[in-house]
């Protein structure tokens, strides 16, 4: 396990572990500026969220932070100097995955203390945080027709149903051209049958071309799902053209307006919670103050019976024994493995993506130097509780407590995932300014730093930079998300919300293109 109870604040600088060769500039830092705590002189120019050599670092010596190993030692370099990627060697490392040697079970309440919210249940007792009525395409051929639908029930038009959160167009670029068979395809109906199925849509219809890969029956018959009054399917080569189809799916969701309207809230069981973890636009103090504190709120959520998904494979890379030695079995841990494997032995050999080293320019800019600097933040959003399964790309999640979904690392592919796989609401960090929103399911957005929160309080929810400005320690943030997740789960608006955002972060994996 990670430990982040040994942080300290040493004036300019942060001292993450007494076991680290490098500390964290809290603030922008000068030439000659002295550290006395650190006995060091810096001789570098070093933004705030970069680290420092503590120490003379000697080449091909780790450089630890939270006594992690987030890279190797490219040249000699004095203590001092800025510790960043033109220094810095990333390389494979031995690691002791040592499976389920340091679970313990989460300890949950009672029921009778557990935290509730107000949400929606439906007839089969499933729980919705939002209610939508949502229309997919089953290819990109009817993506333009499944949108003009949704276009049309403008907020005017849809006064007379209080109740419902909007009608919501899911399109995409893919259901042709494509494998018939085999995972591409499989993972596709997977995502669309998660959507069809999700609490937060009161009803569905499904739009196809007729001549595409995905046909419309084959994606029912493969997952499952049976046409029928919440579930309306339409062709447009039998319908008869663009025009009759939008016609007659708007006409079909006029008719589905009154009875998804008929519902209220009432109090249900924190349990009923499936929050989907992202992060974003990381910087150097994703892994000091929003991530720590989010993995805080999923320990409060485990406890209360709730449901984490901890996702993006390739941003758990390099600190995944962490997560294999927490896990319930052997079998979850050695899951999780397999799909660390695939990543690296199959699916991303010779490409220039994350899990080879490189991260994106906007994390290299705020501090970070590789892939497992940024998942050592990256994995502290799954708190410090058991990990209790493992799970493909939008497969159903059952489990409570924390669980991990095997997504690519781009948020909106990621987010998908987890939402088809039953998430209810997704949390979000993030250190340069991510804006995001994925309906049907509300997002909440937690800046890492008070800059970037003042400069996007907009787009930002809660400013978790608060910890590192000292006025609020990891656990009290961590109860204000846990507050915060409930209020919203309840119907509060979160701050995509009132930005209308969300109508077109509906991305299914494309694999063999994603990362």
């Amino acid at each position: 396990m990670i430990e982040t109870s040994h942080k300290q604040f040493l004036g300019p600088v942060i001292r993450l572990h007494p076991g680290d060769n490098v500390v964290v500039a809290r603030t922008d830092i000068g030439i000659g500026t002295e550290v006395p705590a650190e006995r060091f002189v810096s001789r570098s120019q070093v933004p705030a969220g970069y680290k420092i050599a503590s120490r003379l670092i000697r080449k091909d010596e780790p450089i630890r932070k939270y006594n992690v190993v987030v890279g190797f030692a490219a040249i000699d370099i004095p203590a001092g100097t800025l510790v960043h990627g033109h220094n810095t060697e990333f390389r494979e490392f031995q690691r002791d995955y040592a499976h389920a040697s340091e679970f313990a079970p989460i300890d949950y309440l009672p029921a009778s203390q557990r935290a509730t919210f107000q949400g929606i249940v439906r007839a089969d007792g499933r729980v919705a945080t939002r209610n939508y009525i949502g229309i997919l395409s089953t290819v990109n051929c009817s993506a333009t027709a499944v949108r003009r639908i949704a276009d049309w029930f403008s907020p005017e038009r849809l006064a007379d149903y209080p109740n419902v959160d909007g009608v919501v167009a899911f399109s995409h670029s893919l259901g042709c051209g494509m494998e018939m068979t085999g995972e591409p395809m499989a993972l596709l109906r997977r995502t669309m049958a998660g959507y069809a199925r999700h609490a937060n849509l009161a009803a569905v219809l499904v739009v196809g071309l007729g001549c595409e890969r995905n046909q419309l029956n084959g994606l029912l018959a493969d997952e499952q799902l049976e046409a029928g009054p919440l579930l309306r399917t339409f062709v447009m080569q039998d319908t008869g053209g663009t025009r009759k189809t939008i016609e007659a799916g708007v006409a079909a969701v006029r008719e589905l307006l009154p009875a998804a309207n008929q519902v209220h809230r009432q109090t249900v069981s924190a349990s009923h919670l499936c929050v989907g973890l992202q992060c974003g636009g990381s910087d150097g103090f994703s892994s000091i103050t929003a991530n720590p504190a989010l993995g805080s709120a999923v320990d409060l959520l485990a406890r209360h019976g709730g449901t984490a998904i901890l996702s993006e494979t390739p941003e758990i890379y390099g600190v995944e024994h962490t997560l294999t030695r927490r896990s319930a079995s052997r079998e979850v841990g050695e899951q999780l493995l397999e799909r660390i494997r695939w990543w690296k032995d199959v699916y991303s050999v010779g490409r220039d993506v994350q899990i080879n080293g490189q991260v994106s320019p906007g994390n290299q800019a705020g501090g970070l130097a590789n892939i497992f600097e940024k998942s050592l933040g990256s994995s502290m959003k799954g708190g410090t509780g058991p990990l209790m399964a493992v799970y493909r790309y939008a497969e159903p999640v059952t489990a409570k407590g924390l669980v991990f979904m095997d997504t690519p690392g781009y948020d909106p592919v990621s987010a998908t995932g987890q939402i088809a796989g039953g998430a209810n609401l997704i949390a979000f960090t993030t250190g340069r300014g991510s804006m995001f929103g994925a309906k049907p399911v509300p997002s909440i957005k937690l800046a890492t730093n008070t800059p970037m929160y003042q400069r996007l309080e907009e787009d930002m929810d809660i400013n978790c930079g608060e910890i590192l400005d000292g006025s609020m320690s990891i656990e009290a943030m961590g109860e204000r998300i846990f507050e915060l997740m409930l209020r919203t789960a309840s119907g509060e608006a979160s701050k995509s919300e009132l930005l209308g955002l969300g109508d077109n972060e509906f991305v299914p994996w494309q694999i063999g293109i994603m990362s």
